[in-house]
């Protein structure tokens, strides 16, 4: 044989080799996702769905129905009648202030007005005699209006002197101490009603904007739910601006109905129901797989393969999601092992 022709038997010989070996595209069949063994489903349902906000709060005085008391003027204190936690009644006398002060403001004010009346007189006598004009005479009037006024302004401070509980209620804050000095600035005594208190919650910027006044809540004890149920309520205000210490705002809620009397200072959680809807599509929260930005669930068809779908979530509660968009009522979606399922696999439950 010569040459050439072993050379091309060779490359025919390799040639056909290398088409056996080789697999047309078109030929390959795509392989069946595995069986998922083991995962779990739920169907979807329509039901009532509120949407909630969780917040932590305390009790505070409602507007109006507490006091801050401190001293009218740079003094000490000379006894101190209540502690903190004391309840007392309208007029009780809570502190008593160093009397030497403001008697002696008293009595000077008292002397101006007796001379400033002495004055008055002698010059409306002169006046009456036409010896002296009459703007003489309105200048000792004006002279006596204004001792007269220093003279009731000294003795309402001398009625200051001793701090009275202007409303019958309990004594939430009492920082006087005997003998100590005090001024204006500081607050000596605070005191409040126990039966008109509010809860006041702190929610973020975010969740403010979207709760009402109206809007019920459901308050519990503690900072958590699925502790004891204390009260209904609804939100009375939604605060304007945003705190700048603890970057929250403020929602007041007006309590009604409450198991137990709610004690200022009491830390509570409460459950603001933003809005309810009538019929959403509600799925457990192990059927959302995140996808992207978003999630998606699996659903089952009749021969049990899952079919990936895309959908929007809504609300969420512990357990269970709303979905918007993506499946309807009725749809069988993987719960328990979803993460583990791809697209057309075959779902075995549980043996």
């Amino acid at each position: 044989m010569k040459p050439r022709r072993c050379i091309a038997l060779v490359l025919a010989l390799a040639a056909s080799c290398a088409r056996k070996g080789t697999v047309d595209p078109d030929d390959a069949k795509p392989s069946a996702a595995p069986a998922v063994v083991g995962a779990e489903t739920a169907i979807a349902t329509a039901e009532s769905f509120a949407e909630t906000i969780g917040a932590i709060g305390t009790v505070e005085p409602r507007t109006g129905h507490f006091a801050i008391l401190s001293a009218p003027i740079a003094t000490r204190v000379a006894n101190v009648r209540v502690t903190s936690g004391q309840v007392v009644a309208k007029g009780d006398v809570l502190v008593e202030l160093e009397q030497s002060g403001f008697q002696s403001v008293l009595r000077s004010a008292q002397a101006a007005a007796t001379s400033a009346q002495a004055a008055r007189d002698r010059m409306q006598r002169l006046v009456d005699q036409g010896i002296a004009p009459r703007r003489d005479l309105d200048q000792a009037l004006a002279d006596f209006a204004k001792a007269d006024a220093e003279v009731a302004a000294a003795r309402r401070m001398a009625e200051l002197s001793v701090l009275r509980a202007p409303l019958a209620g309990v004594i939430t804050r009492m920082s006087a101490v005997l003998g100590a000095s005090v001024d204006p600035s500081q607050s000596l005594v605070e005191i409040a009603d126990p039966l008109a208190v509010d809860v006041l919650l702190t929610v973020q910027p975010v969740d403010a904007a979207r709760i009402r006044s109206g809007n019920k809540v459901a308050l519990h004890a503690g900072q958590r739910t699925g502790t004891e149920s204390l009260a209904d309520g609804e939100v009375f205000d939604v605060a304007g601006i945003v705190d700048a210490a603890s970057r929250s705002v403020a929602v007041r809620v007006r309590a009604t109905g409450s198991t137990r009397a709610l004690r200022i200072g009491e830390t509570l959680f409460g459950v603001i129901t933003v809005t309810t809807r009538p019929r959403a599509i509600m799925v457990p929260l192990a059927a959302l797989v995140p996808e992207g930005d978003g999630f998606k669930v699996f659903v089952v068809d009749s021969a049990n393969i899952a079919h990936a779908r895309p959908v929007s979530v809504g609300g969420k509660t512990d357990a269970f999601a709303e979905i918007r968009e993506g499946i309807k009522a009725g749809d069988r979606v993987v719960t328990v092992g979803a993460f583990g399922v791809e697209e057309g696999a075959k779902i075995v439950a549980h043996p």
